[in-house]
């Protein structure tokens, strides 16, 4: 479709018009001056050849429209296209000569630019010289960084305080694919990537409590502190978490040395799966409770024999050997079930694993989690300070809390107290409080109801929770009998403050998979269509279908995207999935897009690819080119899958409208080679989704320079343009 060019109209309708004044005055005088006879004459002449005259008159403003085309496209189209693709060199890293057009003064002014910008990329070849000469020893630690990184057989993440992930190697790549809940789905890959959040795969509040941990020994002077916890996925894979902490360095003015503060900037990740190991030891559990249970069988028909033995008629001699053996051999069986059950029963506590922490800073911890989380005042009452717990401090706290609740519910407590001491080589714990007239009965049933943490209910109950630690309860008064406590007893641990972090935060990636510029980002208060489209994380994306009219039955057969973080293209962090359209291909579409009826057989279908894609894009923009066609391609399927997309969209094809309103095309192909964009892999949905986003990266940087800073900003003048008004 020809943009029409008022232009032109404008000016041919004036030329008309001032003709036809020229005209009827110049006929007027000629007429006043003439005599009767001579008017009359002119009449006879004139009046049959007027339609001639019209006619005539419509061909010469047909042949100025013709010139003034030429003349516009000559002396205002051509300058108005070399400034657009000055901007374009002037404004990005784009490196091209300009092609010279339009009058000899635009071909000089272009001949002068090109000499212009060779002389600045002579200068900014000689500048990224020295830029280079500078920092090629940050250079090689990049690289053995990437090369320890890439050899580890241990999944590491390394995040942000919001959560958003700056690094992470191949291994924590495939472990993330692995906990996907659709792997066959573009191999997982919605899961992970820079920039993503870590809450999508574990629950924020465990990651915060390990902060806080980890944070409170940082003050108290730990030199490595860190956290371990035990986490389900979404997906029901079980993880077991280490966290170390990323700790901000600090230069003092005129110092060399550098020092590192207590001040967090993000955090370290490293991941196992064990999962299978957890179900194979669960198995084990099972085999040895079916022994324990047919053992007690056993031993149940071996006492039947001993009473069938103390009958009378058996002789006493040989009735006494038989009751003599029969009782040690019931008392040997039972005491090796016993063991066997005691060991399995150590065996199943230990796949949770505890991690040592001060008991001082579990009290604190506990004071400040009861008085966030109720209406209730907690205080200190006598604690050994020197004592190190073994414990599995979320879920402690969270069991802490359930109490502290019920008591305020029930019997109206508003203070409770924290105890801790040493007992028998394990740590007593004692919840206190001044009861008024408890219902014991009530409260022992406490300790068997599920937690509850404010609005929500965890799967545990306090029980669960002592018996994960090997740990004991009860309930029991001081001996002046004013004040009443739960007791806890919980493992011991040995004294160790300076854990061997050094392990796992020396460990690195390779540079494909890192931006630490990350570090600086955090999550803005205001909306998204206010932010910056520098601050934005983009999926870009493309489609391919079986035809051009998707509300008439016509399918999607692939979907492409890949993402843009922190201002830059992670082609590495892709989404390409072919379709099974459950119709056919036409035939004419396959050399279009190469895709045949074969190739989509046995492929996922559309119902089961848009989840997996919508949790790719999840809180970025949607950027494409031609976005209303791609758009209309998923909001067709709204209703039959329940993915609603109503993601912010941004168009390619609107946004170079907004930019170069004088370009004769802005087909992908064309602004790719305004932009010196190679185009590979055109018309698939991946390697259209790549050429897209390179050429919104160059978008950018102009569309700030026309003021376009925002994503409102861009949205509103987009809509603005021709091309807006194209629907689907």
């Amino acid at each position: 479709m020809r943009k029409v060019d008022w232009r032109i109209i404008i000016g041919v309708g004036i030329v008309g018009v001032v003709c036809l004044v020229w005209l009827l005055v110049t006929g007027g005088l000629i007429w006043a001056a003439l005599e009767e006879p001579d008017r009359e004459a002119v009449i006879n002449a004139v009046g049959p050849r007027v339609v001639l005259l019209v006619v005539m008159w419509a061909v010469s403003l047909a042949a100025v429209g013709a010139v003034l085309r030429q003349l516009v496209a000559y002396f205002m189209t051509a300058p108005a296209r070399l400034a657009e693709e000055a901007q374009v060199l002037l404004g990005t890293d784009v490196k091209r000569r300009l092609v010279a057009q339009g009058s000899v003064e635009n071909r000089r002014l272009t001949d002068l630019f090109n000499q212009l910008v060779e002389q600045r990329e002579a200068l900014r070849s000689e500048m990224d010289a020295r830029v280079q000469e500078a920092s090629r020893n940050t250079e090689m630690e990049k690289s053995r960084l990437a090369a320890l990184m890439s050899e580890l057989t241990k999944s590491v993440v390394v995040c942000n305080l919001d959560g958003r992930i700056l690094l992470y190697n191949n291994r924590a790549r495939m472990q993330f694919r692995a906990l996907s809940k659709a792997p066959g789905v573009a191999g997982g890959a919605e899961l992970v990537g820079l920039g993503r959040s870590i809450y999508s795969v574990f629950d924020r509040k465990l990651v915060t409590h390990a902060l806080e941990n980890i944070q409170h020994r940082l003050q108290r002077g730990a030199a490595s502190p860190s956290a371990q916890f035990v986490t389900t996925t979404h997906a029901g894979q079980l993880l077991r978490v280490q966290m170390a902490p990323v700790r901000a360095v600090q230069s003092p003015d005129g110092a060399a040395d550098i020092a590192v503060s207590n001040d967090l900037t993000g955090f370290v990740l490293m991941l196992d799966n064990i999962t299978r190991e957890f179900e194979a030891d669960s198995e084990k559990d099972r085999v040895l409770y079916s022994l324990t249970e047919g053992s007690r069988a056993a031993l149940a028909n071996a006492q039947a024999a001993v009473e069938v033995l103390e009958y009378p008629d058996i002789e006493a001699e040989m009735r006494e050997r038989l009751l003599h053996v029969i009782r040690e051999e019931i008392q040997g069986l039972g005491k090796r079930i016993d063991e066997m059950q005691t060991s399995s029963t150590n065996n199943l506590r230990s796949r949770w694993p505890l991690e040592d922490m001060l008991g001082a800073d579990f009290i604190e911890a506990a004071i400040r989690r009861i008085e966030t989380s109720l209406p209730v005042r907690a205080e200190w009452d006598a604690v050994d300070t020197s004592l190190w717990l073994k414990v599995e401090s979320f879920s402690l706290l969270q069991a802490l809390v359930h109490l502290s609740s019920r008591l305020n519910i029930e019997c109206g407590v508003d203070t409770v107290q924290l105890r801790l001491a040493e007992n028998a080589q394990r740590a007593q714990l004692d919840l206190l409080w001044t009861p008024q007239t408890p219902d014991i009965k009530a409260m022992m049933n406490w300790e068997l109801e599920q937690i509850r943490s404010g609005s929500e209910t965890l799967s545990l109950t306090v029980q669960d929770v002592l018996t994960r630690h090997g740990g004991d309860s009860w309930y029991e008064r001081d001996a002046d009998g004013v004040r009443a406590f739960f007791r806890f007893l919980l493992p011991l641990a040995a004294p160790q403050e300076e854990l061997a972090s050094a392990t796992f935060l020396r460990n690195e990636s390779r540079p494909e998979y890192y931006d630490f510029d990350l570090f600086q980002s955090s999550e803005q208060s205001r909306s998204l269509e206010d932010r910056l489209l520098t601050e934005l994380t983009y999926t870009v994306f493309d489609t391919e279908t079986t035809g051009l009219n998707p509300a008439g039955g016509d399918e999607i057969i692939q979907v492409g995207a890949v993402r843009i973080v922190n201002g830059k293209l992670l082609q590495q962090e892709f989404f390409d999935q072919l379709v099974d359209p459950k119709r056919t291909i036409p035939a004419e579409t396959i050399p279009i897009h190469g895709i045949k009826p074969e190739m989509v057989k046995g492929q996922p279908t559309i119902g089961q690819v848009l989840p997996a894609f919508h949790t790719f894009a999840q809180d970025t923009v949607l950027v494409a080119h031609n976005a209303a066609f791609d758009m209309r391609c998923l909001q067709v399927k709204e209703k039959a899958t329940g993915i609603v997309f109503d993601h912010p969209v941004l168009d390619t094809l609107l946004l170079s409208a907004v930019l170069h309103p004088n370009q004769e095309s802005h087909r992908l192909e064309a602004i790719a080679e305004r932009f010196n964009v190679t185009v590979i892999g055109r018309h698939t949905a991946l390697g259209d989704s790549i050429v897209t986003a390179e050429v919104f990266l160059k978008l950018i940087p102009l569309l700030a320079e026309k003021g376009i800073l925002t994503l409102r900003q861009a949205r509103e003048e987009a809509q603005k343009t021709f091309y807006a008004r194209l629907k689907y």
